[in-house]
């Protein structure tokens, strides 16, 4: 099938040939023609598998009747995170170059000065694409109004209500018309996500694409065995032994991040950096580009780039710490095996996170042998049930335990 069977203008066929995109992808030959009709549509399907474009071109060309107008917010694209508002933009303008008359777009997000964006929505802009705070601060500072979107999308949208977006994501959707296509996309949905779809969302078409084998990336999927204290060890001896020439680190704290990557460095064999939150917006973009041009082997990073980094040729995603939960572990992995490219998913497992492992295996419905690798054999035990009262219990006494044995040492006294 080519793209211009599924109802697109010349000029975006064209933008998308210049791109390197011969067919289009599952997702995207399901839910092209869907949101070209204008029809509301819950799609799932997993990272790497073209959702950006599936929603960018039929949103782009719902854009060019009304092109010649004053510019407004016609369309608004709702993201969880600055990078993967700066890619969805990327991904946009380079789709919309093509287009005459040619469409303005405004990607906004926090961590920066506000008044730069403020000074590019000057003028109005016809598509918007934002994180959810930014969006309520340039509200709130009349920079724009969203009277006039008639298209939602809301890319990641599990995310998007994790954690402090879903109060956010409500105001945003106050200051928005009732009447509007709504798109929500990601590579998984969690509850809340589908009851707010039911909300939200008028007769939508449900599109997954995630179970077709072919779309599946080639991810190899591996589990080793070791003690917490010796993983940056192991870590280094794979990274050596193995000659990764990049490696994308997961952790779970900005702090690990640092330290992870200080330690891999000390032998000037290993040239790693940290990427997180606590950086600035200038520091996170030059890192993630001295990473794509291969200038740092590691990149040690928390679930920050977990999700909008997309790396050509990502051949190795080691999870150092494992990810609070599931989904997160979809994503990550996610990172790796992109656009037909085969990929090594590693993860780390000790005694005290084997049932957590457990946990995303049974979720995921995976069953991966657990390794050792000669050398780094764990001699740590994983917590065992203390006899009588069905708990469990570590090596270190519990402060209950403690004050018990004074109170019965004080009674023997």
């Amino acid at each position: 099938m080519s793209f211009s069977a599924l109802g697109l203008v010349p000029a975006l066929t064209r933008a998308v040939a210049e791109l390197g995109f011969a067919a289009p992808t599952a997702i995207q030959a399901a839910a092209i023609p869907a949101v070209l009709s204008g029809r509301d549509v819950l799609a799932t399907a997993h990272t790497g598998s073209g959702k950006t474009a599936a929603f960018a071109l039929p949103l782009l060309q719902g854009l060019l009747p009304d092109s010649a107008h004053p510019r407004r917010v016609r369309a608004l694209v709702l993201v969880p995170t600055r990078e993967l508002a700066l890619q969805v933009g990327d991904v946009l303008q380079r789709l919309a170059h093509a287009l005459a008359p040619p469409l303005k777009l405004a990607v906004v997000f926090g961590g920066v000065s506000i008044n730069p964006q403020m000074m590019a929505l000057r003028g109005g802009v016809d598509v918007v694409v934002a994180t959810p705070g930014r969006l309520l601060d340039l509200l709130d500072h009349n920079a724009l109004v969203l009277t006039a979107v008639n298209t939602l999308v809301l890319d990641e949208a599990d995310r998007l209500l994790d954690l402090g977006f879903a109060d956010e994501l409500a105001q945003v959707l106050a200051a928005l018309p009732e009447r509007r296509q709504n798109l929500f996309f990601s590579a998984t949905f969690a509850p809340a996500v589908v009851a707010l779809a039911q909300e939200l969302l008028h007769d939508p078409l449900r599109v997954a694409v995630e179970a077709e084998s072919h779309a599946e990336p080639a991810i190899v999927q591996r589990v080793i065995e070791v003690d917490a204290s010796r993983r940056t060890q192991l870590l280094r001896y794979l990274i050596l032994t193995g000659g990764w020439e990049r490696v994308l680190v997961f952790v779970a704290t900005q702090h690990a991040a640092d330290q992870v990557a200080a330690k891999l460095n000390r032998d000037n064999e290993i040239y790693a950096t940290s990427f997180h939150g606590g950086l600035s917006q200038g520091a996170r973009a030059q890192t993630l580009d001295e990473f794509k041009d291969k200038r740092w082997d590691v990149l040690v990073t928390t679930d920050l780039a977990s999700r909008g980094i997309d790396i050509v040729q990502m051949p190795v995603v080691l999870n150092y710490d494992l990810p609070r939960s599931a989904d997160d572990y979809v994503h990550r992995i996610g990172r790796t095996g992109r656009a037909g490219e085969s990929g090594l998913a590693i993860s780390f497992v000790s005694a005290d996170s084997e049932a957590h492992f457990r946990l995303i295996e049974k979720r995921q419905k995976l069953k991966l042998l657990r390794e050792r690798i000669e050398g780094f054999e764990p001699v740590q035990a994983a917590a065992v049930a203390a006899p009588g009262n069905g708990g469990v219990k570590g090596k270190r006494t519990s402060k209950k335990d403690k004050l018990r044995a004074a109170a019965k040492t004080a009674h023997s006294a």
